[in-house]
């Protein structure tokens, strides 16, 4: 690690979070944009999203310390060895999620910034405080957040809420529960150990493997609306018909017994793909 990433209050923010986010962020924006790029604005609204996910990032830490002294993966983080108190800590965050919301609501507009209050909202209180530990439809609460990037992006150009930006909505909800029930494949046994209700510990594999499927089917529905809409044209429809088929023959091959988490991290894997790839696409191939 270096002197940077050792840093707690870099540590935080969740830089991997913050930076996955911002991908869905520029492909909703450029989607809105349709080639004419207001450059500050773009850059506006970046980092606007970023204050705000780092803020969301913060609390979560505050709120989860108990649960991650629980977990191996996540025994060394500043909340948990005392490196940064909770009440700095909850300031921290809130200045963080707060200039981001003042920035966007000032450059990328109301509705923009409604949206993204939308998502911190829900990520810090009903997924955070209550869901995640307490039941497995935790993920299915905490989409709703996660699908709210990319329509931030959009609004911050367009100004409304549209076909468009519901399609986005619901392709980013839906992409959220294969990859969060990979990760929580992968991490079965910390999650156990700290008592968190995830899918596949309630439930088991078996069903786990199910959800996957039924929802990487539906995300590929939701992905090609875009194109049909008329949103995106024949490259996109074609990669996202790609992307939708590869994850989903994935998920359809396998686990046995013991490739159970090698199985959950080529889905994992392979979510990122999908969300890279179809982001580029819907930048570059708008109608």
């Amino acid at each position: 690690m270096t002197a940077l990433s050792r840093n707690p209050y870099l540590r935080l923010v969740k830089p991997g979070i913050v930076g996955g986010n911002l991908v869905s962020v520029a492909g909703g924006f450029l989607l809105g944009a349709r080639g004419a790029v207001d450059l500050s604005l773009f850059v506006a609204t970046l980092l606007g999203v970023a204050l705000v996910v780092a803020g969301g990032c913060v609390v979560n830490n505050v709120i989860d310390r108990d649960i991650d002294a629980r977990m191996a993966r996540t025994a060394t983080r500043p909340m948990v060895t005392g490196a940064v108190g909770v009440p700095t800590a909850t300031v921290y965050g809130g200045a963080l999620a707060g200039s981001g919301l003042l920035l966007l609501a000032l450059i990328a507009g109301p509705l923009a910034a409604t949206v993204a209050a939308f998502g911190l909202v829900i990520y810090v209180g009903p997924y955070s405080l209550w869901f995640k530990r307490r039941s497995p439809i935790s993920v299915l609460v905490g989409s709703l957040a996660g699908a709210t990037p990319p329509v931030i992006g959009y609004c911050a150009v367009t100004g409304r809420l549209d076909a468009a930006a519901a399609i986005l909505f619901l392709m980013f909800a839906l992409w959220q529960i294969p990859h969060s029930d990979a990760i929580a494949v992968m991490r079965r046994h910390d999650y156990a150990a700290a008592g968190v209700p995830t899918y596949p510990f309630r439930h088991g594999i078996a069903a786990t493997k199910q959800r996957m499927l039924v929802s990487i089917g539906a995300f590929g529905a939701a992905s090609v609306a875009l194109p049909f809409a008329g949103f995106t044209g024949l490259a996109y429809l074609c990669t996202a018909v790609a992307c939708a088929g590869y994850w989903l023959h994935l998920a359809a091959t396998g686990p046995t017994a013991t490739t159970e988490r090698s199985w959950a991290k080529r889905i994992f894997l392979a979510s990122l793909g999908c969300l890279l790839a179809l982001c580029v696409l819907m930048a570059v191939d708008f109608r």
